[in-house]
């Protein structure tokens, strides 16, 4: 993967302009970054092989899809091998309402963001998750108001 510092003003202007609006056209990327579109294409392309772009997505309003609950979950365990990681994260890539997952340093071995229609789900989605397999700890903050969504600051 190219280092931070092998991304030049370009490369960087090009980042910004996706990350905030991936569905602009490569001729509207490369008259805003000052190319013409093969020199920038082949920019983005390069990124993309370098994993610097993941991929592109649409972000989707929550409340209006039904999923207006947003859950932090802290996780805590007492097993701290291989095998009981490789299980969790089996669970979390097949739980659809698991949309970010976290490894944390500190008192919390790791944090989930889900995305639930109601507390009923959500209910639901807990008891499924205490028995899938053995944790210490789970505890549950219920956010009340996206207060930012931002593209990274590159």
């Amino acid at each position: 993967m190219a280092a931070d510092r092998d991304l030049d003003r370009v490369d960087r202007e090009i980042l910004r302009l996706i990350a905030v609006d991936a569905s602009l056209s490569l001729a509207d990327i490369a008259d805003k970054v000052g190319l013409t579109p093969t020199p920038c294409w082949k920019r983005i392309r390069r990124m993309e092989q370098d994993g610097i772009i993941l991929g592109r997505v649409a972000r989707l309003d929550a409340a209006k899809l039904g999923l207006g609950v947003s859950v932090f979950v802290a996780v805590e365990t007492s097993d701290h091998s291989a095998e009981w990681l490789a299980r969790f994260a089996a669970v979390i890539d097949g739980t659809p309402e698991i949309v970010d997952a976290w490894r944390m340093s500190g008192d919390v071995d790791y944090l989930l963001h889900v995305v639930v229609p109601d507390i009923a789900a959500y209910d639901g989605f807990y008891r499924k998750l205490i028995g899938q397999l053995p944790l210490r700890n789970v505890t549950s903050r219920f956010a009340m108001e996206r207060m930012k969504a931002a593209a990274l600051p590159v």
